[in-house]
């Protein structure tokens, strides 16, 4: 039984329809990345999975259990937590309340303190009584994804937590991935950047314009074919 599951998955703003019968599974235990060029509908699919955007309910399932019209509290309170994209910090409060914050609607199985998150960002305890917009890119974004890990999350949904940074900023960030896993958490990972997507993933999604184009083991999955769902027939052709 997967741990998360979604099925003929469609998502709307409106009118506008921005997924169209998305199917992805997530085990325990596991990294999978979400690829795709902007406007794929990545972003999209993490607040639908997180409860940000309701839908059916029996479209998102969380261990069997239809999720899919439940308010964000309420997965959150499953142990489904999120890391949005651009941060979403709380400028008026410092580091270590910011990750307080995170405590709120905390599972009690689990391992993360403020002392296991800031062994794994030390940088953040030299930090901690400082205001969260006073850091630097990347140390804001340690501080959202330990904000996520404070309500000791089974699934953590990162989207597009790269975006942005230096490189070194991102291999730091993405070399605390191997701790987290151990905590027992799976990962989801929303990427623009297949590289990097490739070299942490066990499987990946591909999606283009609200749809799955590609899915796979990332260890199996090719240069060119990953091209094509990336970008499209046409546009593979003309590359």
């Amino acid at each position: 039984m997967a741990l998360i599951e979604t099925k003929g998955l469609k998502a709307f703003y409106g009118d506008f329809q921005a997924l169209f019968g998305v199917d992805i599974t997530v085990d325990a235990g596991e990294t999978i990345a979400i690829i795709g060029a902007n406007g794929a509908g990545k972003t999209t699919l993490m607040r639908s999975i997180s409860g940000v955007l309701a839908n059916d309910p029996g479209s998102i399932l969380h261990n069997d259990a239809p999720i899919g019209a439940l308010p964000a509290p309420d997965v959150l309170a499953r142990g489904i937590a999120m890391v949005p994209e651009g941060r979403k910090l709380f400028p008026s409060l410092t580091v270590e309340e910011n990750l307080l914050v995170g405590a709120y609607g905390r599972r009690a199985q689990g391992e993360w303190t403020l002392d296991s998150l800031y062994a794994l960002f030390p940088v953040l305890k030299e930090r901690r009584k400082s205001p969260a917009m006073a850091l630097s890119g990347g140390q804001q974004q340690m501080v959202a994804i330990c904000r996520a890990l404070m309500s000791n999350p089974s699934v953590l949904l990162c989207d597009e937590i790269s975006l942005g940074l230096a490189p070194a900023v991102v291999r730091a960030i993405y070399a605390a991935f191997p701790r987290i896993r151990a905590s027992g958490a799976s990962i989801v990972i929303v990427e623009q950047d297949i590289g990097q997507a490739l070299k942490v993933a066990g499987r990946v999604y591909c999606m283009m314009e609200g749809r799955i184009t590609l899915s796979g083991r990332a260890s199996e999955l090719g240069h060119d074919e990953i091209h094509k769902a990336y970008f499209g027939a046409e546009r593979h052709e003309l590359a």
